[in-house]
């Protein structure tokens, strides 16, 4: 039964029917030792994430640099950063936990169950060695084939990326290819393993339109004839309206909004995710100025969150409330998407929530956020920096 406005929205629990997760994230929490002097209290880039990722369907994964977004990636593949670890939470990949695995037994799953395409082909990929053989390799990995066999079906994977001749390519080093080609054999290499989860990190980023829809293309195809599930990561609204059937929106390394990807086009729910879309150019929408709209203020540091709402020093809408306490997650009204399986839409604002005052809903007149920042930058976050 479809949840009634401002009703608190409480986690699904655990199903054993047809229309269950794949892989389910359940209260995950990643933290970061403090770096220098007096900081020494742990940095919390994911608080408390609670995910979903169904077979067959994609889901996006969306938010600003610095929001959590990789990191929840990166814990599923148990491939965070040291010193980050998992202080909190699950992740269930068809009802196994896999964040009680052994190293060893986590790279077996790793590839064969659950896959990874990173955000930098040119990084990722060895540039001392041919990307067939670099294919080949992922495929002997998990597959008891012979170097003969494994190159053949390296050039087969290839073929199924839509490499142009895939032969020829299978020759070719990395830095002879394109963006969009290299990024094409990083999903090759992923789906060497035959996973049933494909975890893509911003996949069109630094790609022209044209070879970004033709990735997306891929994606989704690739969803649709392998029965993939499928989690995109990316800081681009307009790549998730093209793809996506759900969309989750994170800030500061929690989920404040999730939603059917045409209801939140339609009706964010959230402020956060309100302010995402109104920075989108769009045709026919005069911008005064000639400027683009952005969400004033930063992100704010793992370290350093504001008490309350983590978004109210930035939000237009703040309220007397939001400071003093975090809000639960509401059903804004909007109901649950249509479907198989249910779906739930929800944001965690003090705006959908039944019962405050009339004092509580007041107003607050907030301290400037500081520098505006565009909403849909690209990633600058350095190297060592939590994303």
């Amino acid at each position: 039964m479809a949840a009634r406005e401002g009703e608190l929205i409480r986690p699904a629990q655990p199903r054993d029917d047809e229309g269950a997760a794949l892989l389910r994230i359940e209260g995950l929490s990643v933290s970061f030792p403090g770096r220098r002097g007096a900081d020494t209290g742990e940095r919390n880039v994911v608080r408390g994430l609670d995910l979903e990722l169904h077979r067959g369907e994609l889901l996006g994964v969306v938010g600003e640099s610095g929001c959590g977004k990789t990191m929840a990636a990166l814990s599923v593949m148990g491939l965070l950063p040291p010193p980050g670890r998992v202080t909190a939470g699950r992740v269930l990949l068809a009802g196994e936990e896999l964040t009680s695995l052994s190293e060893g037994e986590m790279r077996r799953r790793r590839g064969s169950r659950v896959a990874m395409v990173f955000q930098e082909p040119m990084s990722a990929l060895n540039p001392v060695f041919t990307v067939g053989f670099q294919v080949a390799e992922a495929v002997r990995a998990h597959r008891d084939l012979s170097r003969a066999e494994a190159k053949s079906e390296a050039v087969e994977l290839l073929r199924r990326v839509s490499l142009p001749d895939p032969g020829r390519r299978a020759r070719a080093y990395p830095h002879e290819l394109s963006g969009g080609q290299r990024q094409r054999v990083m999903i090759a290499i992923a789906l060497a393993g035959g996973p049933e989860v494909l975890l893509a990190d911003e996949p069109t980023t630094a790609l022209d339109v044209t070879v970004q829809a033709e990735i997306l293309e891929l994606l989704d195809g690739l969803r649709r004839d392998l029965g993939l599930a499928v989690l995109l990561i990316t800081h681009d609204l307009a790549v998730v309206g093209q793809t996506c059937d759900r969309v989750v929106v994170m800030y500061a390394g929690q989920a404040v909004e999730e939603a059917p990807a045409a209801a939140l086009f339609e009706a964010p729910a959230h402020p956060y995710s309100q302010a995402l879309l109104a920075s989108l150019p769009r045709l026919g929408r005069p911008v005064p100025r000639g400027e683009l709209p952005v969400i004033a203020g930063r992100v704010p540091e793992p370290g350093g969150l504001p008490p309350g709402c983590a978004f109210h020093p930035r939000c237009p809408q703040v309220m007397e409330v939001c400071p003093q306490r975090p809000p639960e997650t509401y059903d804004p009204g909007t109901g649950r998407a249509e479907g198989p399986a249910p779906r739930v839409r929800w944001a965690r604002c003090f705006l959908h929530a039944p019962g405050l005052s009339a004092a509580e809903r007041s107003p607050l007149v907030a301290a400037p956020a500081g520098p505006a920042t565009a909403a849909d930058s690209t990633d600058t976050a350095a190297p060592d920096e939590p994303r």
